[in-house]
C-alpha cells in the first residue's frame, strides 16, 4: 500500500465519521453542513465516495468484480441436452416450480425444452 492509498483511506474514514456524526445529531444535511462550515457539495461528493467504496469492498467479499447480481441468485448457463423435446412445445400460461428452496416462474410462452434444462441444471447445493 503507497501513501496515496493510505491518504485515500484516512479521508473516507475521516468523512465516515462525519456523516456517523451527521446521523446521529438528528440533523439535515443542509442544517449539519452550515453549522460544521461544510459546503453541501463536499458533503454529497464524500458520500457518493463513500458509497463506491462500499460496493467495492462488498463485490471483493462476494467474489465478484461487478457485484451487480445479488446476493442469493446465480446466473445458470444451460448445457445442450441430446434428448430434448421439440421446440415447438411451449407453456402457454405461468408455470411456478418450487423445489429444495429454489423458486422458477416461467411466463409466457416459455420453451418447454429450456425450462426442462434449467430445473436439469438447478440442483440444491
Amino acid at each position: 500500500m503507497n501513501t496515496n492509498d493510505i491518504a485515500a483511506e484516512y479521508r473516507l474514514a475521516h468523512w465516515a465519521g462525519i456523516m456517523r456524526e451527521r446521523e446521529e445529531s438528528g440533523l439535515s444535511i443542509k442544517q449539519y453542513c452550515k453549522n460544521a462550515g461544510y459546503h453541501e457539495n463536499r458533503y454529497f461528493y464524500w458520500q457518493k465516495k463513500l458509497r463506491e467504496a462500499a460496493c467495492e469492498e462488498l463485490a471483493n467479499v462476494q467474489g465478484n468484480a461487478t457485484g451487480l447480481i445479488p446476493v442469493g441468485f446465480a446466473e445458470v448457463k444451460l448445457s445442450e441436452q441430446q434428448s430434448s423435446p421439440p421446440l415447438a412445445a411451449t407453456f402457454q400460461s405461468q408455470v411456478c416450480i418450487e423445489a429444495a428452496g429454489v423458486r422458477i416462474v416461467a411466463v409466457g410462452e416459455y420453451p418447454a425444452d429450456k425450462l426442462a434444462a434449467l430445473i436439469r441444471e438447478v440442483r440444491p447445493c
